[in-house]
């Protein structure tokens, strides 16, 4: 899971529009583990009730980052394969989880033998990959009766009450360019399930959404903001100033959602 945001060399005296850079969190890998929420204990419920936290069977973690999924697939007993291109966060992971097996490479790049995991799951990670590519690849990896389980934790919930630090939040917003980010937005759920069915591969075999708060003080604030892959610094600190004008703590309201899939012909098998 890699962000960040870059400006592309000045062109005509002017500064053309800032790029995501997806190498980000790497050059970010210390501080990453420590700045970014838990997903909600429900949403582990959910896969717990679907039957796919099945203690001894095999996990993929798709884009690990620091552990914040294979964590909880090694806590609920499951044996983890880690795929993580940054190398200082695969060591961060192996260093938090030394029994999971972390591999330094691409999802696009994995090789494994057919039907080598009963669980693939991408956390926060899917809109940094290649679909064509990896849809096909699951396919083969995946047990005859494999899920694909899909999340992100969404920052900041369009459903929840506008507070005053969301308003301020906004206006900094307002004020720049932000880069593009790949994959679909990053709170449209039907997007998401739109772009991972499209190849026909796949079909969606459970979808669900949670919501939840925290409390947060200036200095998580900005540890937060900071893995952001389209927040500069100056825009950090701007939000960091915000939160010290409000008091010094403010409640955010964030949702996750999660899609599990199932490949198109395990469906249609007799």
């Amino acid at each position: 899971m890699r962000h960040a945001r870059a400006s592309t060399p000045p062109r005509d005296g002017h500064t053309l529009d800032p790029v995501v850079d997806p190498m980000h969190f790497e050059a970010n890998a210390d501080a990453y583990a420590g700045a970014r929420p838990p997903y909600p204990a429900e949403l582990w419920q959910r896969l717990r009730t679907l039957g796919l936290l099945r203690p001894g069977s095999r996990a993929l973690d798709l884009g690990a980052g620091t552990g914040q999924a294979t964590g909880p697939l090694l806590d609920a007993g499951l044996r983890v394969t880690a795929i993580e291109p940054g190398a200082r966060l695969a060591a961060l992971l192996r260093a938090a989880h030394p029994t999971a097996d972390v591999r330094i490479c691409r999802a696009e790049d994995m090789q494994f033998a057919p039907s080598s995991f009963d669980l693939v799951v991408a956390a926060t990670s899917i809109h940094w990959m290649d679909l064509e590519i990896l849809l096909s690849k699951l396919c083969t990896i995946l047990t005859p009766h494999g899920r694909f389980a899909v999340w992100r934790n969404v920052f900041g919930d369009s459903d929840a009450e506008v507070t005053p630090f969301r308003v301020r939040i906004a206006e900094i917003v307002d004020d720049r360019r932000a880069p593009p980010r790949p994959g679909p937005p990053a709170e449209d759920l039907d997007a998401t399930i739109e772009a991972l069915t499209a190849s026909g591969l796949f079909q969606v075999t459970d979808a669900s959404t949670y919501r939840w708060t925290l409390e947060l003080d200036a200095a998580a604030i900005g540890r937060l903001f900071r893995t952001f892959s389209d927040w500069s610094p100056g825009e950090v600190e701007r939000a960091v100033a915000a939160v010290n004008e409000l008091g010094g703590t403010v409640t955010e309201h964030y949702s996750s959602w999660m899609v599990v899939l199932a490949p198109v012909e395990q469906r249609a098998a007799p």
